[in-house]
């Protein structure tokens, strides 16, 4: 936890979603957010992993019940601070892999945007989803966001000229799947992972999407967007980021399902 600890303690996750290239990943994930809370009247939402509060923060003045886990002592301090003590929030801490103070089929919809980053073993993996999915009524959502494998294979071993490092590390195994331990922060995916681990659970996928697409590839050229034309780059990316054949190469997925 102290890799987690130091990383968000000086990273402003906050002015990441607000850039040009952030909001597209901010916008998406919000979209099929909307989607989901259309087929749930008056919804409770639980948020595990909330971060500094971009998604509930948002919720919670519009209403909805939400409860806030987060791991983080630094991230929850910040997330308080947005409220002005109208909203229906309740913030706790705690760990993704054990959600035992929580009630079995509580939640209409729970959000799982940002456990699945730092978790590093297939067990740690199901544990999180398993809780995600107990703690949900039978028939709601529950939402999961990866991290993907090939853009840093792309962008960062061949990208950046790191390919000889990376493999003395032994961080490469020969079919290209990025290795990950708690010192590297992030834990890489590949799309038959994600549906290996949500054979472990009793849901239904509705939907697997790229959440900011090529967006990462042009970082600099979506910055300097003026707001017509990201408007239309918006327009594109909505139009392709269900497409299955693209998915593996979003920097980050969003995984919809339902609990059967």
């Amino acid at each position: 936890m102290d890799y987690l600890e130091n990383y968000y303690n000086n990273y402003d996750e906050d002015g990441r979603l607000l850039s040009r290239h952030g909001q597209v990943e901010y916008l998406t994930t919000r979209k099929y957010i909307d989607e989901c809370l259309r087929n749930v009247q008056t919804a409770s939402i639980l948020e595990v992993g909330a971060g500094t509060g971009r998604y509930r923060v948002s919720l919670a003045k519009e209403g909805y019940k939400v409860t806030s886990i987060e791991l983080i002592q630094h991230n929850i301090e910040i997330l308080k601070s947005k409220l002005n003590g109208t909203e229906n929030i309740t913030v706790m801490q705690g760990n993704a892999v054990d959600l035992s103070f929580l009630p079995t089929d509580a939640f209409d919809v729970t959000f799982l945007l940002g456990p699945m980053y730092h978790l590093y073993t297939r067990s740690e993996k199901v544990l999180a989803l398993s809780e995600a999915v107990r703690v949900t009524k039978c028939g709601g959502y529950v939402l999961v966001a990866y991290c993907m494998n090939e853009p840093t294979i792309i962008q960062y071993v061949f990208g950046l000229n790191k390919l000889h490092e990376v493999m003395e590390l032994n961080m490469i195994t020969p079919n290209w799947h990025c290795v990950s331990e708690p010192k590297d922060l992030f834990e890489l995916v590949r799309t038959e992972d994600i549906a290996s681990l949500d054979a472990e659970v009793l849901v239904k996928r509705i939907k697997l999407v790229a959440t900011d697409g090529a967006t990462n590839y042009k970082r600099e050229y979506i910055d300097a967007m003026d707001d017509e034309t990201f408007s239309k780059w918006m327009d594109y990316h909505f139009t392709i980021c269900e497409r299955q054949d693209l998915i593996g190469a979003s920097h980050h997925t969003l995984d919809i399902l339902r609990k059967q």
